[in-house]
């Protein structure tokens, strides 16, 4: 690099030189000639006369720092780093600090994880619009320890029959549920409060999907019921139709019962039991591709230009735009493969059949040249895993023998920034055939959980006995910071004792000259309370 000096066996003997010189009170040094010769220009040599400098001045041009850099070249450095390893090094010094506070890893890894906010408080109540990256990520990372922790369990009761499917919409606080009793209910995900329903749709309603700007059901007579957001009303949707003309709609095409329904900004995909994935645009209502697959449709995830699903036990990887098949998984699960799950990146894809078996894929490689590998086995469940949901890092899934199961696969992962920019695996190495524990199993309901839901500090499910049960970790939420800020108060009274100690000892020997004295000369008293010296001597 420029700032380094080619010749530096040289310059080091004539640094030791010049401590040496120091050391034996030499205020001045020489230095010949010759180690100087790495400088390019000779005549910076001439104009040192007499050819003498100061010993520290000499040694502070060759201790360098990674300070030293220009601060584009030490964000760069820094964006190769992890945020484990970038909330490391922001602890050594104030211009570092400010360097990785500022870097643009911690946008890029939130958005790796849990994509970008779509409105200004993305994680609820007591977030500021104004808070940098750096901070989202920690209270977003942080809110991911809670589902190890206590939890309360809200109970939603209106559904006459089975709850097939359930919608979290945590941005905007709302929970969709439907099912054999044809309607399609709205809940208050903070208070648990219903809030409006749909009139009868005509037939059992197997799925939902809602985002802030539409919400549409599939139901098993093949139509897609949709509804868009009202700007200006609380609660988005007008489910009754009575306050807003034309914001309801009805599109027809499948030919069998819809199983699965997923939205994007610009896209609405269905699956159904006619063997066919469609794509429609949602400005235009109109089908814009069919995926035919050779088995019923169970489930589908978009991400991208992609679109995973699963047709009986194989799970297919689509390209929306040219149609075009680019991977298959074959017999993914002994029987069908139920459900379905991706990570937001779409790397990793999750499965559950009805072995009540789930496993994790890792998808490497460009599009056309795809590659699949297994990554991990659970086997939490006794029956078959009829609904998966993942927000990293947390899997859940929903089984018929009535039980929840939560997987932690942050493990699974490798942290190593420099992996994300190549077409590498980014998992460790590990053998697939081992088969992972589950962290947490939450049971003791009915049978039959047909379908699961997670979002910020909740699990929402719903199953054959009619009931939407919430999982609610916000009070361990709080408890936790609690617990955090109490933490915090302990060690700044710890530090603020340690530096009292340490200016008593370094205020002279006073103290300790009275120490000395004082064992030096012993005093003792006995019961009369007269003190005496060691050598029998009353004292006053």
């Amino acid at each position: 690099m420029a700032y380094e000096c080619q010749k530096s066996t040289e310059v080091s003997k004539s640094i030791a030189n010049c401590v040496e010189k120091s050391n034996s009170n030499t205020g001045h040094f020489e230095i010949s000639a010759s180690p100087l010769d790495c400088y390019p220009n000779k005549e910076i040599l001439s104009s040192f006369s007499s050819k003498q400098l100061l010993c520290h001045d000499v040694l502070l041009n060759c201790r360098r720092s990674i300070t030293d850099l220009p601060p584009a070249l030490i964000s760069e450095i820094l964006s190769c780093l992890d945020p484990q390893e970038l909330g490391i090094v922001s602890c050594v010094s104030r211009v570092l600090n400010s360097l990785a506070t500022e870097n643009s890893v911690w946008k890029e890894v939130y958005s790796d994880r849990w994509g970008l906010p779509t409105v200004p408080s993305p994680l609820g109540a007591g977030v500021s619009n104004e808070k940098s990256w750096k901070e989202l990520f920690v209270e977003r990372e942080y809110r991911c320890k809670i589902f190890l922790s206590r939890y309360r369990i809200d109970t939603l009761h209106g559904h006459t029959e089975a709850v097939r499917t359930v919608s979290l919409l945590a941005s905007a606080k709302l929970i969709f549920t439907s099912g054999y009793d044809m309607i399609v209910r709205m809940w208050d995900m903070e208070d648990g409060l219903f809030i409006a329903s749909s009139r009868p749709l005509g037939c059992t309603i197997r799925a939902v999907a809602a985002d802030m700007k539409l919400l549409v059901a599939g139901g098993t007579d093949g139509f897609i019921q949709g509804w868009r957001a009202v700007e200006g009303l609380k609660h988005l949707f007008d489910l009754k139709g009575s306050e807003v003309p034309n914001t309801e709609f009805r599109i027809w095409e499948h030919e069998g019962p819809i199983t699965s329904l997923a939205l994007d900004p610009t896209r609405i995909y269905s699956g159904s039991w006619d063997m066919t994935v469609r794509i429609w645009d949602r400005s235009s209502l109109k089908c814009t591709n069919i995926l035919r697959h050779g088995d019923w449709v169970w489930s589908l995830v978009p991400h991208d230009t992609t679109v995973a699903s699963t047709s009986g036990s194989d799970v297919y990887v689509w390209d929306t735009n040219s149609g075009t098949l680019l991977t298959v998984i074959h017999s993914a699960h002994v029987g069908n493969t139920y459900s379905l799950a991706r990570s937001h990146t779409g790397d990793f894809i999750f499965t559950g059949g009805e072995d009540g078996a789930m496993h994790m894929f890792e998808i490497t490689g460009p599009k056309p040249e795809a590659k699949v590998f297994k990554v991990a086995t659970w086997m939490p469940h006794s029956g078959p895993v009829y609904s998966l949901a993942f927000e990293f890092p947390w899997l859940v899934s929903a089984s018929s023998d009535g039980r929840l199961s939560l997987v932690d696969v942050r493990k699974l992962l490798r942290t190593n920034r420099s992996s994300l920019r190549k077409n590498v695996s980014r998992v460790t190495n590990m053998d697939c055939n081992n088969v992972e524990p589950p962290q947490r199993m939450l049971h003791g309901f009915g049978p039959n959980l047909f379908s699961v839901d997670v979002g910020a500090d909740r699990i929402v499910c719903g199953g054959e006995e009619g009931v939407v049960r919430i999982w609610n970790f916000s009070d361990a939420l709080e408890r936790e910071r609690t617990a955090r800020a109490m933490r915090g108060i302990r060690l700044e009274n710890r530090m603020r004792r340690r530096k009292l100690q340490i200016e008593m000892s370094s205020k002279g020997g006073r103290t300790d000259q009275c120490s000395v004295a004082a064992k030096k000369n012993p005093m003792h008293v006995d019961r009369s309370g007269v003190w005496r010296s060691k050598h029998g001597k009353l004292k006053a």
